[in-house]
């Protein structure tokens, strides 16, 4: 009787650029950094920009492939 070879599971790459871009909370809601705070700033606003600052949601049909790209979180 021949043995049957085990095979292992690979491992799944988290995408990097992805990892460094979102966080994951606690809950497993994934958290995003605001846009448009590069150049320009004198336009905008001081309230506008402090809410800039703050993270926020990913958009609920972004979820799952952020999700995708971070397997382990």
């Amino acid at each position: 009787m021949a043995k049957k070879a085990k095979t292992k599971k690979r491992k799944l790459k988290t995408h990097r650029g992805a990892a460094k871009r979102f966080k994951v909370t606690a809950g497993g809601k994934i958290l995003r950094m605001h846009s448009g705070k590069r150049h320009l700033l004198g336009t905008k606003a001081s309230g506008r920009m402090r809410k800039l600052k703050k993270m926020t949601l990913v958009h609920k049909t972004d979820v799952r492939n952020v999700k995708q790209m971070l397997p382990y979180s």
